[in-house]
């Protein structure tokens, strides 16, 4: 049976202290941790009822090189634009240290229209396109940040595009807190 992810968090306050609080936070973090949270999301993804399913790229890298520890598409039906999304939404994790979403809420409080644009605005970030769009960073869901305890900064990034943006980084938060919970880490 399919079941619906709940609607994220939008308060930017409580986004970011959910995301330094032990239920995001790993006790360690190895290719092996990234290799079952990985599969994890990807059995979610295929879970989720039809309305909230779509093609998804689910990417885990290590801060340290930015090396790809885990990798794949849920089902057919990603292109290249989807590993522009994770090129994309990975920089502004590693840049800000926080969500993607989170850090959308936060430029949303002050310029709730053409929320991307402002970002782009308040940080002089490139836009060659002259859609004011940044052209190497993007504040829609799905780029979480992983931290460890006992590690100042973040250890790594996790990624998911192709769904709503806000299935995008729901996903990740309850495939976090359930893998920590169990104690999967």
């Amino acid at each position: 049976m399919a079941n619906s992810l709940t609607n994220p968090a939008v308060d930017p306050l409580q986004l970011s202290s959910y995301e330094t609080s032990s239920s995001a936070i790993f006790s360690s973090f190895t290719a092996s941790t990234a290799w079952s949270l990985g599969t994890a999301l990807r059995a979610r993804i295929q879970s989720l009822p039809a309305d909230q399913r779509k093609p998804a790229v689910i990417s885990i890298t290590q801060t340290q090189g930015n090396q790809v520890l885990f990798q794949a598409v849920t089902e057919s039906g990603t292109g290249p634009d989807n590993e522009e999304w994770v090129r994309r939404k990975r920089n502004t994790v590693l840049r800000w240290g926080l969500s993607t979403w989170a850090l959308r809420q936060k430029i949303a409080a002050t310029a709730p229209t053409d929320v991307e644009v402002a970002f782009s605005r308040k940080f002089a970030l490139k836009s060659s396109n002259g859609s004011g769009i940044p052209d190497d960073y993007a504040i829609h869901g799905g780029g979480f940040p992983v931290r460890v305890k006992g590690i100042d900064g973040l250890a790594g990034v996790i990624v998911v595009s192709g769904l709503k943006q806000e299935h995008d980084h729901q996903v990740i938060v309850e495939a976090v807190k359930e893998f920590i919970e169990k104690g999967g880490n």
